[in-house]
């Protein structure tokens, strides 16, 4: 059976897009086109290039989530080691080990541009903050005068992974201008593209979208004593904010919803016990989703009476 599927932004947390991609696999259903924002791109990418379930799930019993945070000398300075390159940098750490790691492994599977992917199977979502607009890649890389069929994937990905102030920003630099476009996490402007294939009419086959949802729990209060302490309150809020994204009727009837518990975007000293628990959490979303759906009851609701 097709489908497109569609994962949404999440740090860390995207592990519970694995377990839910084993029982939808297990199901049947095999990736017609992929897209994702942030955590979501990284899944949309490795699937588009021909990864499986178990292969993900060996990517993410051996990965190191530490090891993605890139540090130089000065992250080693006493006081000073995340508050200067804040400062001079605008992020903490840079985004190179994610984008190096991805090269590896998309060339695992011989893919490292879009070129190498049929034309629209993949599809990743950035915020090129200079500009102030959305980033579909590769469709909107002529408007820099890029070639999206030379474009690297692994690039793009990170990209889309630059969270605000947590990851230095990109800097696509192109020959349409001087200055580089500052290019930052696709959850900025969409989080969850559910809409990105969506077609007139009936569709030949579905779209399944894939949210992880965090735990609700009261917003603390934040004492901002400076611009560090004003960092991390920011920071907390715009995490916050992705789980908090109300989904229509339309998108909700096609979305898997995966609880993900206390973990939070940003932890990346996962243990065995909290990637198990994401995994889990995924596989019993999927499983208790695929109960209930009913694609002739979909098209009915939302396709022909024109529902939303």
């Amino acid at each position: 059976m097709k489908a497109d599927a569609v994962f949404e932004g999440g740090g860390v947390r995207g592990i519970a897009f694995i377990g839910a991609i084993k029982e939808m696999e297990a199901s049947g259903y095999q990736w017609e086109r992929l897209a994702g924002t942030s955590a979501g791109a990284v899944v949309a990418a490795l699937l588009a290039c021909g990864y499986h379930a178990n292969e993900l799930i060996g990517i993410m019993n051996t990965l190191d989530y530490r090891q993605l945070l890139g540090k130089t000398w000065v992250h080693h300075l006493p006081f000073l080691g995340m508050a200067l390159p804040l400062l001079l940098r605008s992020g903490i750490y840079l985004n190179t080990p994610l984008e190096d790691k991805l090269t590896y492994w998309l060339g695992q599977k011989g893919v490292s541009t879009f070129g190498d992917l049929p034309e629209g199977k993949l599809k990743i979502i950035a915020s090129d903050i200079s500009s102030g607009k959305m980033l579909v890649l590769p469709d909107d890389l002529p408007r820099y005068g890029l070639s999206p069929s030379e474009f690297r994937i692994a690039t793009a990905v990170r990209m889309s992974t630059t969270l605000p102030y947590f990851f230095q920003p990109y800097r696509l630099k192109t020959k349409l201008r001087r200055k580089p476009f500052y290019i930052l996490d696709g959850g900025l402007l969409s989080n969850y593209p559910i809409w990105l294939f969506d077609v007139e009419g009936i569709p030949n086959w579905p779209t399944f979208g894939f949210r992880l949802l965090g735990e609700h729990t009261e917003t603390p209060f934040y004492n901002i004593r400076g611009p560090i302490s004003m960092f991390r309150a920011m920071f907390q809020t715009m995490l916050k904010a992705h789980d908090q994204r109300h989904v229509d009727s339309h998108s909700e009837s096609r979305t898997v919803f995966i609880p993900t518990g206390g973990v939070g975007a940003t932890q990346f000293g996962l243990s065995a016990e909290d990637r198990e628990m994401l995994f889990q959490s995924g596989q019993a979303a999927a499983h208790e989703f695929l109960a209930e759906w009913n694609y002739e009851g979909y098209v009915k609701a939302f396709r022909v009476s024109g529902g939303k």
